[in-house]
């Protein structure tokens, strides 16, 4: 490590000279009028600005070498041009007029390129955007993107689910390095707020060429918000209300920007009662939530870094049988009480025509669960509620003993090189690694202490041909844990990925990629002995687990014209030893036993729709999308978990008013086909159809910007069980009727 950072010196000793400015104007590609106000962004850089009145824009302290800057403004394509420095001159840039939405630029994925750019079909979505829908969480919100379900357990734990794979097949990246909160347990939430967030973006595949183990099925990657422009201050303040809930989430927000140093502050709080279903209020699905983001930047010209921090506190209950209606949002016996840091540096030093990549995380996982009979008396009912929010209020300064107490602490680390651009060729190098220890506190041990270590070395290059562009790579990677009990496994694997998009016909983009990728056994699958709440079952772990490993081809065809737009995604993926929980018969303690075994899977389908905004109303949008997952063991047996196909049609309407700005409104309507496909431990689920409607824009009040959404999903108060829900065998219904009023008053 010592060497590594006296590396990292003399190399920004060798580049701290350079610096350079950019300068130009924004028109009309047709009227040649000046645009004011649009974006411009170097999203390598992580600095920006808007052009001002006439259309003219300044960017100073820009290194040598070669720099992608990301033009964007609503009604205008979104332009990336590339920009060589030292640049002398003035840029003039022409937009060209457009009713498609604005491309966000792609971070997932290595090359940061605008997504009609990327070889990889990668997802996008605005957090702005799942708010505006009515999600009460960030789990929640996710399941709105294509490809993406939630395996949920009330409305506080959710785990993402892509094309029917989950848990550890799915890894989540959050400020750019990846989340480690003992995810492996299918009652452990995402423990992340929304608050914060930019956007997300999904890769729907294998992924462990860029990612690693755990990233065999997808990965999410979650962008946090962007510190403010150069030279700018920004603060917020917001809020929204949940009916179904009684709940609120509350927020505020702080950030700056100089010509070197920025920051950004943002505090939330959350808490919600037991939700609501057309008939009953289901018991212990309250929580409480406390969320706060830091982060520090500076630049000095070819040197940027930046640290970022993030404390989430929750108290999540934990939901059993339905009890006595109550709207107290203190959680019951048994419940949940996690604290969750992340620590985030990343750093980039640019030399000339190339540029180093330096990440680095520390992660605590504090995670506690409570048991009634640890506490000596139950708690039912509104008069004893009373007394136990009080009970619970004091356990916060002095805790009652947990029934299960892990302590998860990770140190992972990411170094790329971007190597100079050669030919046609980008070429990134790069070692990615982890050291991870896991130690019990509590009564009960569901699995040991124990002490993981990774290391991953990859190449990829993106290669720019006249009519397409080639993506290939390969990587190599090393998993040993080790269990004081005199466990000691290791797992090797490598991995490749080929990719090709090209322009076949006029107007289509198609993709092809293959790509294989891996999964370690988790620590849960090798070593679990034991029973706690939440699970509902006796897990026994088997220490002779291999490696998953899978290969999925995809294919995507997108078209766009000013006015339509299709696309088509399909895939198939074949896993091998797949590892999966089956129960045996037996029972322990009144919990049925589930044992871990392997077979080989495969799952197919994909996603189709449309996107229609007739012309001349430019302003109204058709949306309309289909998903399907199938999913079999060797035995031709169905997998369990797999998300029944969905069918969404969505109208949307966008204006601008002298009254309202970037005023919007939607209604959709989701219709889930039944699911019949299931494992032999699972019961099939009905077909149901939910209508939700919303709109929102911006008014002026005291001469600043106010925020105003509303929206209502589940309109019809329906009574549905979503096939992913953990409540499903008991018979607990989902959510119903929900109204969320949010505001956001920019300060």
């Amino acid at each position: 490590m010592k060497n590594i950072i006296l590396i990292l010196f003399c190399l920004l000793g060798l580049s701290l000279k350079a610096q350079n400015h950019i300068q130009g104007r924004l028109t009309d590609a047709l009227s040649k009028q000046p645009i004011e106000g649009a974006n411009l962004y170097f999203p390598e850089l992580e600095k920006g600005t808007m052009s001002q009145a006439q259309g003219e824009f300044y960017i100073k302290n820009i290194p040598n070498g070669t720099h992608k800057i990301i033009i964007s403004y609503l009604g205008y394509e979104t332009l990336s041009i590339t920009v060589d420095f030292p640049y002398n001159g003035t840029l003039t840039i022409d937009l060209e007029p457009s009713v498609i939405e604005m491309e966000g630029i792609i971070i997932s994925t290595p090359f940061h390129k605008l997504q009609s750019e990327n070889v990889m079909k990668v997802e996008r979505e605005n957090a702005n955007n799942l708010q505006k829908q009515g999600a009460v969480t960030l789990a929640q919100g996710l399941s709105n993107i294509s490809g993406v379900k939630n395996n949920a357990t009330g409305l506080s734990i959710g785990k993402p689910v892509i094309r029917g794979l989950s848990s550890n097949r799915v890894l989540v990246y959050t400020q750019g390095i990846r989340l480690e909160n003992q995810q492996f347990g299918s009652e452990h939430g995402l423990g992340l707020s929304s608050n914060g967030i930019e956007s997300i973006e999904v890769i729907k595949g294998p992924a462990s060429l860029l990612y690693g183990s755990d990233a065999l099925g997808g990965v999410i990657y979650i962008n946090p918000e962007r510190f403010a422009l150069n030279n700018t201050a920004q603060a917020d303040i917001s809020t929204t209300y949940f009916s179904n809930t009684l709940g609120y989430n509350s927020h505020l927000g702080a950030k700056q920007s100089g010509d070197r140093f920025k920051f950004l502050f943002r505090g939330g709080v959350a808490e919600h009662a037991d939700y609501k279903t057309k008939d009953y209020r289901v018991t212990n699905t309250r929580f409480r939530e406390t969320d706060l983001k830091a982060g520090i930047g500076y630049q000095m010209n070819r040197f940027k870094t930046e640290l970022r921090y993030n404390l989430n506190q929750s108290k999540l209950g934990i939901p059993e049988d339905i009890g006595e209606p109550s709207r107290l949002k203190t959680p019951l016996f048994p419940f949940q009480y996690i604290t969750n840091h992340v620590l985030s540096s990343r750093s980039t030093i640019f030399l000339n025509n190339s540029k180093l990549d330096v990440n680095f995380g520390l992660l605590y996982n504090d995670r506690k669960e409570f048991e009634d009979h640890h506490h000596g008396e139950e708690a039912h009912g509104d008069e004893h509620e009373e007394e136990h929010e009080e009970d619970h209020e004091e356990d916060l300064d002095d805790p009652i003993e947990a029934a299960l107490h892990m302590k998860l602490k990770t140190l992972n680390y990411d170094i790329k090189y971007h190597l100079p651009e050669f030919g046609k060729f980008e070429t990134i190098v790069g070692l990615q690694g982890m050291t991870q220890s896991n130690a019990n506190y509590g009564e009960e041990q569901l699995i040991p202490d124990a002490t993981t270590h990774d290391i991953g070395l990859l190449a990829t290059s993106h290669i720019h041909f006249k009519k397409a562009d080639v993506q290939l790579g390969a990587r190599i990677d090393n998993r040993q844990i080790k269990v004081p009990s005199g466990i000691h496994k290791t797992f090797n694997s490598f991995n490749g990925a080929l990719g090709l998009k090209t322009t076949v016909l006029n107007g289509w983009i198609t993709r092809v990629n293959l790509a294989t990728g891996f999964r370690a056994p988790n620590l849960a699958e090798l070593t679990s002995n034991g029973s706690h709440e939440g699970a509902n079952r006796y897990e026994i772990g088997n220490e002779t687990l291999k490696n998953e490993s899978n290969l999925q081809f995809d294919l995507s065809m997108e078209y766009q014209s000013d006015h339509f737009e299709c696309f088509v995604n399909g895939f198939y993926n074949t896993v091998s030893d797949y590892i999966y929980l089956a129960p045996n018969g037996n029972f322990i303690d009144g919990d049925p036993v589930f044992i871990y075994l392997q077979d080989d899977a495969k799952l197919y389908g994909g996603e189709m729709g449309f996107h229609l905004h007739p012309h001349p109303l430019d302003w109204l949008h058709f949306e309309s999308s289909f998903e399907t997952v199938t999913g079999k063991q060797g035995n031709n047996d169905d997998l369990p978990l797999i998300p029944a196909n969905t069918l969404t049609h969505i109208c949307r309407a966008e204006f601008d008013k002298d009254w309202l700005k970037n005023g919007y409104g939607f209604i959709k309507y989701q219709f889930t086909f039944s699911q019949n496909n299931i494992s032999s431990f699972e019961t099939p689920t009905g077909a149901y159809q939910l209508l939700s409607l919303g709109a929102g824009g911006i008014i002026t009040m005291f001469n600043k910007p106010l925020d105003i959404r509303i929206a209502v999903t589940n309109l019809t108060n329906r009574r549905y069980i979503d096939h992913l829900s953990r409540l499903k065998p008991d018979g607990i219904l989902n959510m119903g009727r929900n109204v969320s009023l949010g505001m956001t008053y920019s300060l």
